[in-house]
Order: C-alpha cells, then structure tokens, then sequence
C-alpha cells in the first residue's frame, strides 16, 4: 500500500529521516531510511532501547521499541522494495528468532543474520511464505540443523516433542556431560495455526475471537490488547464499566493461572501436595469466573468495544467468596512452601537467570521481574483502570526457580487487592459500545498485561473495517530463549523444574 507519511518533529528524531504515518494510534509510527534503522539497532545493543516486537508486512519491516529513559513508546518501519533489510539479530541477539521468522512467513531477507536457519517452517506447510507470495511447497519435512557441539563425555538427550503430559509440542535437545547441562536448543513451531493470515480479511467479531485462541491460558489478555488496538485505531471510547471488568477479567486470569504454575512447579521437585491444593484454588477461580462471566477461561468476554458480558449480583458473591477462600487458604500454603527444607533445596540456587540477559530480551513478566527487571504494563505505558487503582510490582534480584516462584505468590496476593478494589469501585453505566466506522486506512498498536507478562497487538483496518493486517507477539518469544541460558550449568533432572518455572507458551509462540 501508499503510505500517507507526513514529516514531523517527534521524540524518536535521533534516527534521522524519519517520517511519521498518519492515522497510527496511540503510539508514533516513522518510517526511516537504513541509517536510522541502523541507529535503532545500536541503541538496542547499548540498552538505551528495549525491543517490544519486529513483524513483517507487503513491503516493509516494523519494529516496536520502548525508550525506558523517557518512557516513550515508537513503531519504526523500514521500506524493503528488494525485500532485504540491515539485521538486528546480527548485533541485538533477542530480535534472531523474529528475524527467522521473517523469512518462513513473509520472504524478508535479513542481511548478516547469524542463524539463516528456518524457525516456524518445517518444511511441510502447503505454500513457503504464506503471508508474502505463497508459493507452492512440496512438503515432506526437512532435517533441522541442531548446533555443533565440541568436547570430550558429551550424550545428547532429545526430549519431546511428544510429552509425557496432556501439554503442548516441542523439541528439546540437551547435551550433557554426564548430569551437567552444557547446552539446551529448542525447536518450537509445532503448534503453528496460521493467525496472522487467518487475521487477514476477518471481521472484528472473527479476529477478536481468534486473538482470543492464540493462547488459551491468556485469551482475556490476548483479547484484550486486540480490543485496545482496535480501539486505539478507530478511536472508540470505551465505556467506564467495561475498563474496570476488563481488569476483573485479566487478574482473574492471572491468579488462576498463577495458582496452576505455582503447583506444577512444586510437583516437579517432587512436592505434589502443593499441587493438589493450588489445584483447588484454581478450580475455585475457573468456577467463579465460569459464575461471573459464563465461561471458565472467561473467552470471549472481552470484544472490541466493551464486554460481551455484564457482572450481576451472584457474579459479585462469587468473587468475594473466591478472595475470602483464597486469603484464608493461600496463607499455609505460602507457609508450607517456604518451611519444607527438600523443597527449598531443589529451587533455591536453581536455574538462574542473569539480571543483563533480562534486560537486554526485555523479559516481561515473573521471567524478568524475577531477574531484577522492574517492568509492568499496567504501569507504563499504562491503561485504565489501574491508573486509578493501588498495587505494587514485586521484583526480585536472583533470578532462580524459587525467585519466578515468589514473584507469583506475590502477584496473587496484589491481584487480590485488585480484585477488591474493581469490585468495591465499579462504576455504572453501559459495557458496550460499537466500534465506530473508519473511512480510510488506519492503525492501532497495544501493549497489555498477561499472567506471563506483555503482550503485543498492532493491527491495521481496512477502509471496510475488516482486518488488513495483524500481528500479536506473545511474551515468550523472548523468554524461550533465555530458558536456555537459564538452565546451562545446572543437572539434567532440573530441566523440568526450570522449564515450568518459565511456563512458556508454545501455541502464543508459534501462532
């Protein structure tokens, strides 16, 4: 497409040639020339900037970036008529498996990227680059190319992709010297279901649904930033009530989910009656939300525009009822977690994930807070209603199992203070509006607070509505990475343990 580009003085002039692309909300959009690009890159390396998401599109590169200085927030696109572009993977490791990913679904070349490896593509898609040409696949699979390693008493174990249990698929493989993990190299792309191109042409009632399947343990919060960006986009202005059970809906999700990693962590150390009590306590938020929204993972309760549904009086009874249970439950079992001394033995110390690599991959989330990295969306660039609600962000310094482990513990008992307080300060009124019609081209971009930490949606809306494009980044896929670094030293039998401590989403990942 013609882009309508306006030159303008904006926050993000130090990239030079920048021109600024009109209708593109909330956040500025510039397109620059190779040298800012390049720029961009560099600040990405010194950390002065943080890397939020780098996706494709017709012609053209976009990089989502977060200036933590000035707490600005910028999309830069690059134009690639010969469908190249200066690598950011080569010098700022954390954009390697976007850039891979780059070259499967839209055919853009990164020049200098170190892995040329294909990522999503297996080889048995029907067409190679679905979301470019689309050209026609023979298929029948292709070996992938694990890296070398070099050394005396090295045994490799391959794990999954099948697993042992009802879980998601993906390759692990572990090179060992006897029990000491000297190198983890996942291959993910198992799950891949097409989002981005079924996106395209969709109506807002069909994306909004699909942005809601992405991962299923965060379709409030996958929905939610479709609904922002969307919002943001056709600028709607949402009605209060529908702010503040948005927020209802994602720190429930939260503290079910949080309640379900807490357990399964314990179980693999061994310790399953953790599980079994937090499992009860999850169960406990499935019913309420099942009560209070009409379904368990509350899918589908977020739309553009609002909610699709309204809390009424035993929704309010439920809630309360779960918090009560939950702060005269969850108590002894932070107790009985912090006083069993086998327990402690197996996470504290374990899978230790340095504090720069957190910074530099922007790990969002229990992942990254864990590691010292004090960064919460509902805090900046922030969203109403938590603008206008108290709570803390828990931040630890270790980065080990038993860190990612507290930092859950406390995001319950913060959630659950939430939770009060949208209850007690619900405002009245409507919980829906309808999205106003859009004229022209335009675009939105959001950046929303999951259970797993932010999730990314930009979206662009046809002159009709529909969906041109969109792409959602889940937070994993820069957390995936550092898995591997995390678990590097330690014995093969915490590699369960480490990798539930992270709990990345394989589905969110793939797309």
């Amino acid at each position: 497409m013609t882009e309508n580009v306006v030159t303008i003085a904006n926050p993000l002039s130090r990239f030079g040639g920048e021109q600024r692309v009109a209708r593109h909300r909330p956040w500025p959009r510039v397109v620059v020339d190779r040298h800012g690009w390049n720029q961009a890159a560099a600040q990405l390396v010194a950390g002065e900037l943080c890397l939020l998401g780098l996706w494709g599109d017709v012609d053209s590169v976009h990089m989502a970036l977060h200036d933590p200085r000035e707490a600005s927030f910028a999309v830069l696109s690059l134009r690639c008529p010969e469908r190249r572009y200066p690598s950011i993977g080569l010098r700022h490791p954390a954009a390697l498996r976007l850039e891979r990913t780059l070259v499967d679904m839209y055919d853009l070349i990164p020049e200098g990227l170190p892995d040329s490896r294909p990522w999503l593509d297996h080889g048995r898609w029907p067409v190679s680059h679905p979301l470019a040409a689309a050209e026609p696949n023979a298929g029948g699979g292709r070996p992938y190319a694990f890296l070398a390693n070099d050394g005396h008493s090295l045994h490799q174990i391959p794990v999954g992709p099948v697993h042992a249990g009802i879980i998601e698929p993906g390759h692990f493989r572990i090179t060992a010297n006897g029990e000491i993990v000297v190198r983890l190299e996942a291959r993910l792309g198992y799950a891949h279901k097409g989002v981005e191109r079924l996106m395209m042409g969709a109506d807002l009632v069909h994306a909004s649904k699909l942005a809601g399947r992405v991962s299923g343990d965060s379709t409030v919060a996958y929905a939610l930033a479709f609904a922002q960006a969307v919002e943001s986009a056709s600028v709607a202005v949402v009605p209060a009530r529908a702010l503040w059970l948005r927020a209802l809906m994602a720190e429930l999700e939260r503290i079910g989910n949080h309640f379900g990693d807490i357990g399964a962590v314990c179980n693999d150390a061994g310790f399953g009656l953790m599980q079994a009590h937090c499992a009860v306590l999850r169960e406990r938020v499935l019913r309420a939300s099942a009560i209070t929204f009409g379904h368990r993972q509350m899918r589908d309760g977020v739309v553009p525009g609002g909610v699709a549904v309204d809390i009424d009086a035993s929704g309010d009874a439920a809630v309360r009822a779960l918090i009560a249970e939950v702060r005269l439950r969850f108590p002894a079992l932070i107790e009985l977690y912090d006083s069993t001394a086998s327990l402690q033995d197996r996470m504290v110390g374990t899978g230790i994930l340095d504090s720069g690599l957190a910074r530099s991959f922007a790990a969002g989330g229990y992942v990254g807070r864990a590691s010292g990295r004090n960064f919460d969306a509902r805090r900046v660039p922030g969203y109403a209603p938590y603008d206008g609600l108290r709570f803390s962000v828990p931040v630890r310094q270790v980065g080990d199992v038993n860190d990612r482990v507290w930092i859950r513990i406390e995001e319950v008992e913060q959630s659950l203070g939430l939770i009060e307080q949208i209850l007690d300060g619900l405002p009245v009124g409507p919980v829906r509006i309808t999205v106003p019609a859009v004229a022209e081209v335009c675009e939105g971009i959001a950046l929303v607070e999951g259970f797993r930490g932010d999730v990314l949606v930009w979206v662009r809306l046809a002159a009709d509505g529909r969906v041109a494009r969109c792409h959602l980044r889940d937070p994993s896929w820069f957390q995936w990475p550092l898995l591997e670094a995390a678990i590097d030293g330690n014995i093969v039998a915490d590699f369960p343990l480490c990798n539930k401590s992270f709990n990345c989403s394989y589905s969110g990942h793939d797309l």
